[in-house]
């Protein structure tokens, strides 16, 4: 028989059985449809968090307190090292290839303005901060450069003063920070969250200044931005050097954006190899499925096979027609399955936006292929249940 015609023979008996054939490929297609959904969502996750993480973008270096590797300590665990200081800032901004440096202090505090309060996020920082984290100030200035006592300034997130002073222009007002009063000399651009940090809802005042006000000893952490061109290894090495000369040892922690980019990369790529693991469940019942609808037609059918043989079939093709079938209907299920996960995929882009979902095209085309060899796995054993059949006995059971 040829392949044209064995191909005709079996999709005229998948079409004339049809809600056989729709139940049996119901199961791969919901399966695929799971697949491709579940790895959407976990693709989506996954370009977001790298997209949020590179957003003050990747040629980056964070220096935190403590070595973590000999003290298993966190950054802020800091009693039993030496402290990151202002003084370590200012020299590590002059080491070769480096941009430029910011201390970093985070706590949260009330704010007062007029008679309005809330209490909110306050980064100390440095001066340097608009350009190692790409941000921009769209009225007023940023904070100046680091003083020995710097002044009590402070510059505003674009949501922070607009739930302060309205319409008004901050600038110039007088706002108080815990106990301590500041001046508002710039408002920042709206730049949204962060890994559920919200840069708008947030404070600015100088890192000696929020020393002072959450009563700390050691910066949180340094941010340095190194030219784009310079080898990261390098960059990490002449930071090292400078802070041992620094403070006798290596009392601290250097993470290199690379670093976090990669580790997060390779935590996301579980995350969507674990959902569509997951959904490939759903394609273990199809493939189940497939296996009964189709040893089932090996009985109902008998004598048809019979007759095949009586008129001259081969074994191999009634295994190739049976078998031809069950791949028919897995092909059929994974096309329907793969198209209904992609219509899926758009209605949840549609409606809910602020869920990220991407179509994972490397997933799809995994499950597609796994569907067909669902198909040829679960057609294997009733074809050759049905290739095997004697002629004589296949005619008798007429």
């Amino acid at each position: 028989m040829r392949y044209v015609d064995l191909i005709s023979l079996s999709y005229r008996t998948v079409i004339s059985h049809k809600l056989r054939s729709s139940l049996t490929a119901l199961g791969i297609i919901i399966g695929i449809a799971a697949v491709v959904v579940l790895t959407s969502i976990g693709r989506g996750i996954h370009t977001f968090v790298l997209s949020e993480f590179t957003q003050f973008g990747t040629n980056l270096v964070s220096v935190h307190p403590g070595k973590t590797t000999t003290f298993g300590l966190s950054g802020a665990t800091i009693s039993t090292v030496r402290p990151l200081v202002i003084a370590d800032v200012v020299s590590l901004s002059k080491v070769e290839n480096i941009i430029a440096a910011s201390p970093i202090v985070q706590g949260n505090a009330r704010i007062e303005a007029r008679e309005k309060q809330r209490r909110t996020n306050v980064l100390g920082v440095g001066s340097a901060v608009p350009e190692i984290w790409k941000i921009k100030v769209i009225s007023g200035r940023f904070l100046p450069e680091e003083e020995t006592n710097p002044r009590a300034f402070a510059v505003l997130g674009n949501k922070l003063a607009t739930e302060l002073f309205g319409t008004s222009s901050p600038l110039g007002q007088r706002i108080r920070i815990g106990s301590d009063r500041f001046r508002v000399i710039g408002v920042m651009e709206k730049k949204g969250q962060m890994i559920g940090f919200d840069m708008d809802d947030t404070i600015y005042i100088p890192a000696a200044k929020a020393l002072e006000l959450f009563d700390r000893e050691s910066l949180m952490e340094i941010h340095l931005l190194y030219k784009s061109n310079t080898a990261v290894a390098g960059v990490e090495e002449a930071i090292k050097r400078n802070l041992i000369a620094r403070h006798g040892r290596e009392d601290f922690t250097i993470i290199t954006q690379n670093q976090m980019l990669k580790s997060m990369n390779s935590i996301l790529n579980i995350l969507t190899l674990a959902v569509a693991a997951l959904g490939s469940i759903s394609l273990l019942v199809g493939s189940v499925g497939i296996l009964t609808i189709m040893t089932i037609a090996v009985s109902e059918r008998i004598s048809e096979i019979g007759l095949l043989r009586a008129v001259g079939a081969e074994r191999r093709t009634i295994f190739q027609l049976f078998l031809c079938e069950a791949v028919a209907l897995s092909a059929a299920g994974g096309l329907c399955g793969v198209l209904l996960g992609i219509t899926i995929v758009k209605i949840l882009e549609a409606a809910l936006p602020s869920l990220p979902v991407e179509l994972a095209w490397t997933y799809l085309v995994a499950a597609f292929i796994v569907s067909l060899l669902i198909g040829i796995a679960a057609g294997v054993i009733p074809a050759m249940k049905a290739a095997r059949l004697e002629p004589l006995e296949a005619l008798r059971t007429e």
